[in-house]
């Protein structure tokens, strides 16, 4: 059904005329006769306070059909830093009613972790905010502490809490369940990398070894995680050689220099890490992600080199536009933007 159409039989549905409905939006009603008949669209600044007027969410005025739907809120996860209460409130009650008749879609439980850590983030935040204030006046309030470690992911000292157990033994339950084939590779790098976060070596080399068999594994990636599994084993001349002779035979993958920054970067070898960056993101094909970008940015803020920290944020911020095609009011930019202004602020 065209939108004109709709908003008429929602204005005839709530028991309003074009007057009346013309009224409580401050508009003609000579606007909301031509919407109705297709002459012209509402004004995007229009479209909550009409749907608010006619009892119905935006997506239920647009009449968009599931998938539409899906997109659009996937969309709005991507670009908007925030929801207001209504609008979180409106997709988790539409993608659970959607679990409900269709209780095998993926899809759909994706979305709904990617709504509530999208709200996670927001309230994260927050959390962080609040919480060093506290600090600041009152250094000694360990449960602030306790906030901002699980706010900003600070380091735990606590074995019990920092070790890496559950999430373990939920991907390898995972590899043990996946029936699929081709099998993919995503589920030995989330417990491979576990594994050798928690220094538990043998296990990653078990891993490893059944991951280089799989038809899609990077072969890039094999001896970086035989370099990490040494490192974790506290054996860096083992993990150098392993790194230094797998550049002569990847130097020219953009996703192993990646990752040889990345080395470099754990052992504070920053001149290097900044290096390997910068090759791996001039060799990266279109549009490019800013991790690399956004590393170098963090290890010169390190270095206490702000200045150039800020024009690596400013690189980010020129990828972000023109090869993402985000404005200034994407969250994307806005996040950049915030890390820039905390930087000139210290």
């Amino acid at each position: 059904m065209e939108i004109g159409n709709k908003i008429k039989q929602l204005r005839v549905q709530a028991g309003l005329t074009q007057e009346q409905l013309a009224v409580k939006l401050g508009i003609s009603a000579q606007s909301v006769s031509k919407w109705e008949t297709a002459v012209t669209m509402p004004d995007i600044t229009l479209l909550p306070p009409l749907a608010n007027e006619l009892g119905v969410s935006i997506d239920e005025l647009f009449d968009l059909t599931i998938e539409q739907k899906l997109h659009r809120i996937e969309r709005r996860i991507d670009i908007e830093e925030e929801f207001s209460p209504a609008v979180f409130h409106e997709y988790e009650t539409f993608l659970k009613n959607q679990l409900v008749d269709d209780p095998k879609n993926s899809k759909l439980y994706s979305l709904l972790g990617q709504l509530y850590h999208h709200r996670m983030l927001s309230d994260a935040r927050k959390v962080s905010k609040y919480a060093r204030h506290a600090i600041m006046l009152r250094p000694e309030m360990k449960e602030c502490q306790y906030l901002l470690q699980k706010a900003d992911g600070a380091s735990i000292w606590d074995w019990n809490v920092s070790n890496h157990t559950s999430v373990i033994n939920f991907y390898k339950s995972v590899i043990e369940n996946d029936h699929i084939d081709p099998k993919t590779p995503l589920p030995y790098y989330e417990v491979m990398d576990n594994l050798i976060a928690d220094h538990r070596t043998d296990e990653a080399a078990e891993y490893l070894s059944i991951y280089q068999t799989l038809p899609a594994h990077k072969p890039f990636l094999v001896p970086v995680y035989q370099a990490s599994i040494a490192l974790a084993e506290y054996d860096e001349p083992k993990a150098d050689a392993i790194m230094q002779d797998a550049e002569t035979k990847f130097g020219d993958n953009s996703g192993f220099l990646f990752e040889k920054a990345q080395y470099h970067a754990r052992k504070c070898e920053y001149d290097k890490a900044i290096h390997y960056y910068d090759l791996s993101w001039e060799l990266d094909k279109k549009p490019r992600y800013t991790d690399a970008l956004e590393a170098i940015a963090i290890i010169y803020e390190i270095k206490g080199e702000k200045t150039k920290a800020l024009e690596a944020y400013d690189r980010m911020i020129q990828c972000i536009k023109e090869e993402w095609n985000y404005t200034d009011d994407d969250a994307a930019v806005i996040e950049v933007e915030r890390e820039k202004k905390r930087l000139l602020s210290e």
